[in-house]
């Protein structure tokens, strides 16, 4: 038998949550210093250049903190751990997902491929940002064409981090049920059996399309 459909199901754990507030506090923080700094017209519009820089070095620095410490806490971060090997892994439903004609029947797990190349990006792009930022920070150690480069991939991959993030806001207000999860923690489960069929299956036990077999059987009865 299905779960009621007033049922819920925990989708993220309390670490995972704060690690992601944590997380969107400081990217946050990092845009608007960092597009503060690049913009000559806002850059005096704010003022105080150098306390902005400060600001937006510790918030880079302060995004290694809470990830780094959730991932090495043996039963806090375990959840978090699950979920970054899920992220890390696509499968043959993750491919049928990504094409157009097998979209609609795709069976996708806790995260769907967009999720996973988001986060992957994200990651990915944070390394980089990293990177180049202390370059840019501390430049005597480096050569010029070093530095060079750094501020341009900085400048861009920055710029690829708002869209990506935008675009993360923009799908989590369309989809109150999603925002939900990272706010309380807790998903319908009736979304979950719709959106993430396997993941539905794999923590409640329960075939997600049963229902729908027995409404199809139904009909064909009748």
């Amino acid at each position: 038998m299905a779960l009621p459909e007033t049922e819920e199901l925990e989708r993220f754990d309390t670490t995972e949550r704060i690690v992601h507030w944590v997380t969107a506090v400081l990217l946050l923080t990092l845009l608007g210093t960092g597009f503060s700094l690049y913009a000559g017209p806002l850059s005096t519009l704010v003022g105080r250049r150098e306390l902005v820089k400060t600001v937006h070095v510790i918030a880079g620095l302060g995004l290694l903190v809470p990830l780094t410490i959730a991932l090495v806490l043996p039963r806090r971060g375990r959840a978090l751990r699950a979920d970054a090997r899920r992220i890390n892994r696509f499968d043959a439903e993750d491919g049928r997902w990504l094409r157009r004609r097998t979209h609609a029947r795709a069976r996708t797990g806790k995260f769907n491929p967009g999720q996973k190349l988001n986060a992957s990006f994200l990651v990915a792009a944070g390394i980089m940002l990293l990177a180049t930022g202390v370059i840019m920070r501390w430049p005597d150690r480096w050569s010029d064409d070093l530095r060079t480069g750094a501020t341009f991939m900085h400048d861009w991959f920055a710029i690829g981090v708002l869209l990506a993030i935008i675009g993360h806001i923009v799908f989590a207000l369309r989809d109150p049920d999603a925002l939900g999860g990272m706010l309380r923690g807790r998903v319908p489960a009736r979304w979950a059996r719709r959106e993430h069929p396997r993941w539905y299956e794999e923590v409640t036990g329960k075939p997600a399309d049963k229902l729908a077999a027995s409404a199809s059987s139904g009909r064909s009865a009748r």
